[in-house]
């Protein structure tokens, strides 16, 4: 709602006389005031100016005479007004300005089946207001609920997830370990087997330059043997040559 400032009470009065007749001049508000005190026209062209300043109504020319008309609704002024006296004058506390306001004149029947209209909606209200506020909670509460129960879950399944990656990791050290150990073993047999190997050609060896040896020996052994016995040959030919010389002579 556009204004400046609160209206005053004559200010109020005036808007009244505006919000019941509809678009009025100054002369027919001030005949209109509800109080009905005796005021001057002055007095009263001086309401609908400040009116007019506060931007609660607004002013059109109507041939020589000058019609004012509210700017805002009666709800819009009333409710903010209300607000204000009920604060200031009762604490906030709307059922003992209610009971103040109704010893203060007598109701006519159709204000009454107003009143317990308005009543009865404020109560209908008033559930509504309370079953949505519990139905929010009850949500908020499911809310709070599911969203711990998925927090859990979801912390459930990453730590599932976290252990089968450690076992995963486990067993592909396991299965390393095991290939390495295979290797290794593969290694030594491959280092084994060379040795004897080599170990088999050399002894081989040994035992060919050995039975060589061997041979070489006997072989030398048998020459020998030969050249003793061709010289003992020679030596006795030579002998039995001078022993027939020796016989010739004589």
């Amino acid at each position: 709602m556009a204004r400046s400032t609160h209206p005053s009470n004559l200010e109020l009065q005036a808007l009244s006389v505006l919000w019941h007749n509809g678009p009025s001049t100054v002369g027919a508000v001030l005949e209109a005031l509800p109080d009905g005190k005796d005021r001057a026209y002055t007095t009263v062209l001086s309401v609908m100016q400040s009116l007019e300043r506060k931007k609660l109504v607004k002013r059109k020319k109507s041939g020589r005479a000058h019609v004012y008309e509210a700017a805002n609704t009666k709800e819009q002024v009333v409710d903010q007004a209300a607000a204000d006296f009920l604060t200031n004058a009762f604490g906030g506390r709307l059922g003992e300005a209610i009971l103040t306001l109704l010893s203060t004149g007598t109701l006519t029947p159709e204000e009454k089946t107003n009143i317990e209209r308005e009543l009865k909606r404020h109560k209908a209200m008033a559930a509504r207001k309370k079953a949505k506020k519990a139905s929010k909670k009850a949500a908020k509460k499911t809310t709070t609920v599911r969203k711990t129960t998925v927090k859990r879950a979801a912390k459930k399944a990453a730590k599932k997830t976290k252990k089968a990656a450690k076992k995963k990791v486990a067993r592909k050290v396991v299965k390393k370990t095991a290939k390495k150990k295979v290797a290794k073993k593969a290694a030594k047999k491959k280092v084994a087997k060379k040795a004897a190997k080599k170990g088999a050609k050399k002894a081989a060896k040994k035992v060919a330059k050995k039975a060589a040896k061997k041979a070489a020996k006997k072989v030398s052994k048998k020459a020998a043997k030969k050249k003793v016995a061709k010289k003992a040959a020679k030596k006795a030919v030579k002998k039995k040559t001078a022993k027939k010389a020796t016989r010739r002579r004589k």
